[in-house]
């Protein structure tokens, strides 16, 4: 069944969705913050952040099979708030332990609530429709970040940087309290006689294909601010290269909304990933400003606009909404490997060596993505409504 969520519940699911994926728009800062500030190296802060997607990655797996018998609201609620508390507490130390298990338990709470809002988005009349919008707040939200953070970080001091990210989820979780959309008594008692029927094939593969998209995600964009500092391109450019980033996001988002009917699934699905290989080894390899900028500023959106059209196509072939409250697992298992595989690679071969583990990941998600639609009478019924 689909639902109509009105203008607050939509809204509380657009908060949801920018809180639940802080991680997409601020790992470069969020990663140059632990290095330059906590003075870790590469490794050591990919870890950090690979604790808070390992986090995300466990409660979405356990939480995502119990949507349909939970309280969404009590759950996003009560997860933002969790995550919100950890992140100003790890603004308060240095303490490497004690910041690992603060990512930890952030990730932990805040996927919980993500995957509330992203199993209910599938839940709507039309998930494609609402994810672009979702996504289009989340460019909104990275263009403000983007472009107040470094300059915060910069004058207060790096901590700050968590102060942010616990407040964006104490306001997250407020959000969520008071508008997060929930199902009647009569439409639960309905959905509860409804035989949960098995997920398909194809979706699974959809999942592995947009996981390791993840992976080249996480993995290039951490060091995206640290490849350029070492090129020594100056921190202002970068910062600059950053808000033209955010808005190409917010154009991508858009642009996934508005191409839903205009645009096969088939061919976004089948460019996202080689699109994604260009851009890394670009980014990791230039050693020229203007091809740096250039792939910097639209690496991002690349996911955003493939991981619309892969959202809508699965919502529609598994309408339970169980397999997309996953959706957090689905980038986060990918993402959480991502920044320590990243850190671990600079380490050993140097920042060319991700352009290559790009190409290994994407040429895999590429595969993936041609099964979805291999013999498959679902996804040919699916795509021919789009």
């Amino acid at each position: 069944m689909s639902y109509r969520f009105g203008f607050k519940g939509n809204l509380a699911l657009m908060v949801s969705h920018c809180a639940g994926m802080l991680d997409l728009v601020a790992l470069p800062l969020w990663i140059g913050v632990l290095v330059s500030y906590y003075k870790l190296d590469s490794q050591q802060s990919g870890s950090l952040v690979t604790l808070f997607l390992i986090g995300a990655v466990c409660a979405s797996l356990f939480i995502a099979p119990k949507f349909k018998r939970l309280n969404t609201r009590l759950v996003a609620t009560f997860g933002f708030f969790v995550s919100g508390l950890c992140f100003v507490c790890a603004s308060q130390t240095s303490e490497f332990v004690l910041l690992a298990a603060l990512h930890f338990v952030a990730g932990l709470s805040a996927s919980s609530a993500l995957s509330m809002a992203h199993g209910t988005l599938a839940r709507g009349e039309n998930p494609h429709k609402l994810f672009a919008i979702a996504g289009f707040t989340l460019g909104v939200m990275g263009f403000f970040f983007m472009g107040a953070t470094p300059n915060i970080t910069q004058a207060v001091g790096g901590y700050s940087l968590f102060i942010i990210f616990g407040g964006i989820m104490l306001l997250a979780s407020f959000v969520c309290l008071l508008t997060f959309p929930s199902l009647s008594a009569a439409e639960k008692q309905q959905e509860s006689l409804t035989k949960a029927e098995k997920i398909p094939t194809s979706v699974w593969y959809g999942i592995v294909g947009i996981s390791l998209m993840a992976i080249t995600q996480a993995m290039t964009f951490s060091f995206m601010e640290r490849v350029g500092n070492e090129r020594g391109f100056a921190t202002d450019s970068i910062t600059m290269v950053l808000i033209a980033l955010a808005l190409i996001n917010i154009v991508a988002a858009a642009l996934a909304g508005i191409l839903e009917k205009r645009i096969s699934t088939r061919v976004v699905l089948f460019s996202g990933p080689v699109l994604q290989i260009l851009l890394s080894n670009i980014m990791m390899n230039s050693t020229g400003f203007a091809l740096y900028a250039a792939s910097a500023a639209f690496f991002v959106s690349i996911m955003l606009f493939t991981h619309t059209f892969v959202f809508g196509l699965l919502a529609r072939l598994d309408t339970s909404g169980r397999a997309m409250a996953a959706t957090p697992a689905m980038l986060m298992i990918g993402a959480a490997i991502g920044p320590i595989l990243g850190g671990t690679i600079i380490k050993l071969a140097g920042y060319h060596g991700i352009g290559i583990a790009a190409l290994v990941f994407g040429s895999i998600s590429l595969i993936c993505f041609m099964r979805v639609f291999r013999s498959s009478s679902a996804v040919a019924q699916s795509e021919s409504v789009v």
